[in-house]
C-alpha cells in the first residue's frame, strides 16, 4: 500500500485520529477515549501526532507521543500507534515509527520508548526484531490488573549494540511466563529477541 505519512493538523484530522484509536482498540467507554484537544497540545509542544493516509486520502494509521525524562536522559515516549485493521501487515506501522523517530530526533532525543503486551507475540517480534528495540523493564499490571507491559528503548542514533544471549525464557502458560519475565529483568537482563513458535524470549547483558 502506498501511503502518505505526515503530521496531523487541525481539528478534523485530530478527531479522525481519535476515532481510529477507538476503532482499533475497540473502546466504547468514554473513559478510554482520546481527546483531540490533547493531540492539539502535543502538536504545538514538541509532541508527535502523525498520521498515515491511503491513496484515497483516508486515515489508516496514527501514532502520538511526547518528550520525557528519566534520570537526566531526554527521550520520546510513544504512547500509542494504531493501524486500521484493513491496513495491518502492509508496513504502515513501521512507517509511522520511522516518522515518529524523526520527530523525536528533532527535539534532541536520542532514544524512544514505549510499552507492549508481552503476551502479544506478533507485536513483540515487530518491536524487537523488525525495529530493533530493547526491552529494559517489566511493568506488572501497568494500566490495572491483567495489563502487564514490557518497556522498550529504541536507539535513534544507529543499530542496536547487544551482547550475547545469556538467558532464554519460555513457558506454556501466562502466569508462568509472567514470573519468568519478571525474574529475568530483576536479574539485570535486557530483552533482545523473541521466538514465536514455540514462544521464547531471549535476554542479554549490556554489551
Amino acid at each position: 500500500m502506498t501511503v502518505q505519512v505526515r503530521d496531523l493538523v487541525g481539528t478534523a484530522e485530530w478527531s479522525a485520529a481519535a476515532a481510529l484509536y477507538r476503532l482499533v482498540f475497540g473502546y466504547t467507554d468514554p473513559v478510554y477515549g482520546l481527546s483531540p484537544r490533547l493531540l492539539a497540545a502535543l502538536h504545538e509542544n514538541a509532541g508527535s501526532v502523525i498520521g498515515a493516509f491511503d491513496p484515497a486520502g483516508d486515515l489508516v494509521g496514527f501514532c502520538f507521543g511526547f518528550t520525557a525524562v528519566d534520570a537526566g536522559e531526554i527521550y520520546h515516549y510513544s504512547q500509542a500507534a494504531v493501524v486500521h485493521p484493513d491496513a495491518q501487515g502492509t508496513g504502515v506501522g513501521r512507517l509511522l515509527k520511522q516518522a515518529q523517530a524523526g520527530t523525536a530526533r528533532a527535539t534532541g532525543a536520542r532514544t524512544m520508548r514505549w510499552t507492549f503486551d508481552p503476551y502479544a507475540v506478533r507485536n513483540a517480534h515487530f518491536n524487537l526484531a523488525v525495529l530493533g528495540a530493547t526491552g529494559i523493564r517489566f511493568l506488572p499490571d501497568y494500566y490495572g490488573r491483567g495489563t502487564d507491559r514490557i518497556l522498550v528503548s529504541w536507539d535513534l542514533t544507529g543499530p542496536p549494540v547487544r551482547g550475547p544471549v545469556t538467558r532464554t525464557v519460555a513457558a506454556s502458560g501466562r502466569d508462568q511466563l509472567r514470573r519468568q519475565l519478571a525474574g529475568a529483568f530483576a536479574a539485570g537482563g535486557r530483552l533482545v529477541g523473541v521466538d514465536r513458535d514455540p514462544v521464547a524470549y531471549h535476554f542479554a547483558e549490556d554489551a
